[in-house]
């Protein structure tokens, strides 16, 4: 009897085990934690504001501890978008500081730090930016890749190599080898006047990293094209956004135009580029603007709504399995998202009435 009754046990534990590991990730969340403002206070870059990237601090070195998250800004002190050059270091306590200040990048009078925002394990920070000077995005230019090492000082410059309009990236380092995946918006966009154009990118970049020294760039691949984008009096530029990479090699993009979320195989491999956007996993239903993006600890795709506020979940077969509110007012300009470590909840930026914070779903 006690062996059937432990065997019964053991197999009620298992089908809970399977039962939590198929529930939504986002589902086991429902508080709201405010953690501080991504303005800094004071120095050069006193008063940016629009924060967009997200990363957390995978290991500590130098100025960086593991944990912490970084938060690149998009606008300045007046406001104008394409012209922020803070990123900012918030614990999970709340604690802030500056961790650094990108000067130009390229001969434009204008930074503008986007969502492209990458904190390698080597302690190297990538950023990308997207000029516009006087926050019009008939200047929009098309920016750079900036590395900064752990300290907050910049070491190296990436202009071309397909590099335009740097929107958003994902990254990871095996070894002393780092591969970026950077999201471009400006492939004829400023030449259309606001008309959609087809032709956003994925790029997949690959840096030689050396101990002592700045990382390389050693080579570029195109890996996606034919993504819709326009530009936008409210929001600059509307185009791909969000990327993360799947637990099956898959890409994933958050396509903020045609309102899907796009996939890429093989996008660690792939030595040509997929046209028509990628193929779409998913589209319409709950998504509405899709800008954020993550890949959730159950290999799910989190995206958040820059239209209504909302968080969507869907799985890698397509099915939108979860919608939760981040931003109860609607809006809140999610570009950046970032899943804690552990899966102890979801990092995300919230604009929302020019709140400017950082704040944390758990």
């Amino acid at each position: 009897m006690r062996i059937r009754i432990s065997i019964l046990l053991a197999a009620m534990i298992l089908a809970a085990s399977a039962l939590a590991a198929t529930q939504p990730f986002v589902n086991q969340f429902s508080k709201i934690k405010h953690l501080a403002s991504a303005v800094p206070p004071s120095g050069s870059a006193k008063g940016d504001q629009n924060p967009y990237g997200v990363a957390v601090v995978p290991k500590t070195v130098g100025k960086l501890t593991r944990g912490d998250v970084l938060v690149s800004n998009f606008n300045n002190a007046q406001n104008q978008q394409g012209t922020g050059s803070s990123i900012v270091k918030i614990s999970p306590s709340g604690g802030f500081s500056v961790f650094g200040v990108v000067p130009k990048p390229t001969s434009t009078p204008a930074v503008g730090l986007t969502t492209a925002l990458v904190v390698l394990r080597s302690g190297f920070v990538v950023v990308g930016s997207l000029p516009a000077p006087g926050g019009a995005s008939s200047a929009a230019t098309a920016g750079a890749l900036t590395i900064l090492n752990s300290k907050g000082h910049v070491v190296e410059t990436i202009t071309g190599h397909g590099i335009n309009g740097p929107w958003d990236m994902t990254g990871a380092q095996k070894g002393s080898t780092a591969t970026l995946f950077v999201t471009n918006v400006l492939n004829g966009t400023v030449a259309g006047a606001g008309h959609v154009v087809k032709h956003g990118t994925v790029v997949r970049l690959t840096l030689q990293i050396h101990k002592h020294h700045a990382p390389k760039l050693i080579s570029s691949q195109v890996i996606a094209k034919g993504f819709a984008e326009h530009t936008d009096p409210n929001a600059l530029v509307v185009g791909p956004t969000g990327v993360g990479l799947g637990p099956s090699g898959a890409l994933y993009v958050a396509d903020s135009n045609g309102n899907r979320i796009a996939s890429i195989p093989q996008a660690m491999t792939r030595t040509s580029a997929l046209g028509g956007g990628g193929n779409t996993v998913s589209s319409g239903g709950a998504l509405n603007d899709p800008l954020g993006l993550a890949i959730a600890p159950n290999g799910d795709i989190v995206t958040a709504n820059g239209a209504d506020g909302n968080l969507v979940e869907t799985s890698a077969s397509g099915h939108q399995v979860a919608t939760k509110t981040l931003v109860p007012m609607g809006g809140g300009d999610l570009f950046g998202i970032a899943v804690a470590p552990h899966g102890g909840g979801l990092y995300f930026v919230n604009d929302a009435s020019g709140v400017n914070d950082l704040e944390l779903l758990h």
